[in-house]
């Protein structure tokens, strides 16, 4: 069936209404005109921003042109999908520090997989509909610029956070696109943002990794030092992290918009294995096939063994000078990763200098 024959604007409401039925909570439609947002990703590369992440400016200009990246896209079907798993007691165990604290979105299973396969189903629902037409989703695994096609879509605004916020919403949600050859109508993009004089999310960062408003240094972002980042975490950081040891959810805890957060109705997102509140010097002591285990089908993954444990040593580092704690940082004095190590290292002269300091 050619484009011309369809009825596109009653297509475009039957995806939206498909999009929900498969578990996204709001679906929208944008061009692919990104110009805008192309000129502030290349002035974030050119500050050296992205930090190891050299990825972000790998792709020429496909990043901020669908239709390079996927030639014969027309359009882009973005979709929204919530993943906190109710009361997680976020703060709470911020406030524990002889506690993991991991990114919400990582205590379940991995969404990659499963936000992809309801973006095929619903270009599969598309097909059956109105016959062969030309597709290709993504779920954060691509050079796509998310929150800006996010943005065009109507879905919210990009914050000061540099997380994409949805006055219904808040920003406790993943987002992923189809790039689709149909000549949808475009829903009206964001042009408002909602962040007023607030700098709550500015303010609370506890590494002060924002530049200013919406600019993000990933140099300095827990998120990108405990799951990107490669090598030694800097010294100078590591008291910050606090305990910490995968991803940061802090400066969406103070965003006045969250109050708005909806839980999920995904199981798959719900915490396993105890992640919400494990102890540091538990997860410490897991052995390699502990953790394979523990994380299989997980964004956990992401990090590796070597850099969790890497991860929960400067969480040690940061807690409280208990026996658990002390004890295991001392099984791992002599792991055979030298990264692992003197990280460990450090964390015991913090716990020797806290002593001296005391006495």
């Amino acid at each position: 069936m050619s484009a011309s024959s369809l009825d596109l604007p009653a297509l475009a409401q039957s995806i939206k209404e498909w999009g929900r039925e498969l578990g996204f909570a709001h679906v929208g439609i944008a061009g692919v005109d990104l110009a805008e947002h192309e000129q502030h990703l290349e002035r974030w590369l050119a500050a050296g921003y992205h930090g190891e992440m050299d990825y972000m400016g790998a792709h020429g200009s496909k990043r901020s042109h669908p239709d390079e990246l996927v030639p014969g896209t027309v359009r882009v079907v973005s979709l929204r999908m919530d993943y906190l798993p109710g009361d997680t007691q976020m703060a709470q165990r911020l406030a524990q520090p002889e506690k993991a604290y991991i990114s919400r979105y990582a205590l379940g299973r991995d969404y990659h997989k499963l936000v992809r396969k309801r973006v095929q189903h619903l270009a599969e629902r598309i097909q059956k509909e109105i016959g062969p037409f030309g597709f290709r989703a993504f779920v954060d695994s691509a050079p796509v610029l998310e929150k800006a096609i996010a943005q065009q879509a109507g879905l919210g605004w990009i914050g000061k956070n540099t997380l994409l916020l949805n006055r219904k919403a808040g920003s406790y949600f993943f987002l992923s696109e189809l790039f689709v050859d149909l000549p949808l109508p475009v829903d009206e993009a964001q042009g408002t943002e909602h962040c007023g004089r607030c700098s709550a999310c500015l303010d609370i960062c506890p590494t002060n990794a924002f530049v200013g408003p919406y600019q993000l240094d990933a140099r300095r972002c827990i998120s990108y030092l405990t799951i990107e980042l490669k090598n030694a975490i800097p010294e100078e950081l590591r008291s910050m992290i606090g305990n910490r040891v995968f991803g940061c959810d802090d400066c969406q805890i103070v965003c006045p918009w969250n109050r708005f957060a909806k839980d999920t109705a995904e199981n798959d997102f719900k915490p396993r294995h105890g992640l919400d509140n494990a102890g540091l010097a538990e997860l410490f002591l897991w052995d390699e096939e502990r953790f394979l285990a523990s994380t299989e089908g997980s964004p956990l993954r992401r990090a590796g063994y070597e850099r969790w444990l890497r991860n929960l040593a400067v969480g040690l580092g940061n807690a409280p000078s208990t026996i658990p704690v002390l004890e295991a940082l001392n099984a791992r004095r002599d792991y055979p990763s030298e990264l692992v190590r003197e990280h460990v290292e450090w964390a015991l002269r913090q716990h020797a200098e806290r002593q001296c300091s005391s006495l």
